[in-house]
């Protein structure tokens, strides 16, 4: 799959408030697949830290079995079946959570995309091997 680009800041005021987080035992929380795959290209960018700098386009391709490796929450809206947005949400929640999440807000008639309902959502390490 050909991943859309996107053009992504990190300046080092972001990657010393993710590394001071992190020293301090703290979650670092992403609001928006946006912001999830700036800090991600941003680790992927990083040498011989966690996360460095970053100031360019990113074309990463967040979908299960990824391995996070900066953030531990995310904020983000109910997004439409078979995106690579919803594919990025399940490589973080895990497959089966996300759908059974997902049948609730169908059921409980959530308002899905852009100007749609949100949700949080901690990390699942466990998703990292599950496959849809």
């Amino acid at each position: 799959h050909t991943m859309h680009s996107e053009y992504a800041e990190v300046p080092q005021e972001v990657v010393d408030a993710v590394l001071a987080a992190k020293a301090r035992g703290n979650r670092v929380i992403a609001v928006g697949t946006t912001s999830v795959r700036s800090l991600e290209s941003a680790a992927q960018a990083a040498k011989d830290a966690l996360i460095a700098p970053f100031f360019d386009d990113t074309q990463i391709f967040i979908y299960p079995g990824y391995q996070y490796q900066v953030i531990d929450a995310l904020v983000t809206n109910f997004h439409l079946p078979e995106s690579t947005l919803i594919m990025l949400v399940s490589a973080f929640a895990g497959y089966q959570h996300t759908m059974n999440a997902y049948k609730v807000a169908v059921e409980q008639k959530y308002r899905f995309f852009s100007y749609g309902d949100a949700m949080f959502i901690t990390y699942n390490p466990q998703a990292i091997s599950e496959r849809p």
